[in-house]
């Protein structure tokens, strides 16, 4: 057993897995593993454009965590986690997937240079309120017509994820970020019994085993733990404001019915004192 449980889901051991250039098989697995159907040919080279640095994660709350890469055609992807659920977070996965495709051309490139851009988010809470836990965005019209074979978004919903007993090659990732903290490394199921497999269990040992890599992953939990109840707290703030603000219209209709019906009884004053004279 592991000294310590770890997260592969938290984002400095999300990016050591599969942002570093040791472990870019991985990525390649990863990549091959969710995007079989939509690929040409299969991965054998990536390199990755903004890899793992444990200096960037160390005092910056603001660290880069997806992980950005190209293969030996030039094609691009980006792997990201996502943790919470904010509004807008369906725009920041157009946009980020916009770049990722724009960012191809340079002064002077033609259109007809632009390759496939492929973004994968995996997330921990519902974007896409149905029963399916992966979800699929391409360039294509209303009665699936496809405008142009170029990628596109994969949304992966490990809080809707749920493993059956024949385990496939994109369901072994999805159950080793959703559950990979639980897993004994000396007892692993069979599905995991693959040097790729092995190979992310050792990543997270160093990061139970190792001193620095430990203080990192528990400065990094630290920080999502802010992250979340600093949200929550905002949440509340705002359900409290906004029940003052009811409250307050509240009184305020209470006070105008009250100044209303004075006013009607005034007038019915003034009419009777009409009547007497």
């Amino acid at each position: 057993m592991m000294k310590h449980r770890i997260d592969p889901k938290v984002d400095c051991v999300f990016k050591a897995l599969l942002g570093s250039p040791e472990n870019s098989n991985l990525l390649i697995d990863f990549l091959n593993s969710i995007l079989a159907v939509d690929l040409e040919s299969p991965i054998t080279q990536v390199t990755i454009l903004n890899p793992y640095n444990e200096k960037e994660f160390i005092g910056d709350k603001l660290s880069i965590v997806d992980v950005k890469a190209s293969d030996n055609k030039g094609h691009r992807y980006q792997v990201e986690i996502e943790l919470s659920h904010y509004e807008h977070l369906d725009a920041r996965m157009l946009y980020n997937w916009a770049v990722l495709y724009s960012k191809q051309l340079q002064s002077g490139d033609g259109y007809h240079e632009l390759k496939p851009a492929f973004s994968i988010w995996l997330v921990n809470k519902t974007v896409i309120h149905d029963n399916e836990y992966a979800h699929e965005f391409k360039m294509q019209n209303d009665k699936g017509c496809t405008l142009i074979n170029h990628g596109g978004s994969w949304i992966l919903e490990l809080n809707k994820f749920k493993a059956n007993s024949m385990v496939d090659a994109k369901e072994k990732w999805l159950i080793f970020f959703k559950e990979g903290e639980y897993l004994d490394e000396d007892a692993l199921p069979d599905w995991m019994q693959s040097k790729e497999m092995r190979q992310a269990m050792n990543t997270l040992r160093q990061f139970s085993e190792k001193e620095k890599q430990y203080h990192l992953y528990q400065a990094r939990q630290e920080y999502l733990r802010e992250k979340v109840t600093m949200a929550y707290e905002r949440d509340l703030a705002e359900k409290k404001a906004l029940q003052l603000l009811e409250e307050r219209n509240a009184a305020l209709q209470e006070i105008q019915k009250k100044d209303s019906a004075l006013a009607l009884a005034q007038v019915e004053i003034e009419r009777l004192k009409k009547l007497l004279n």
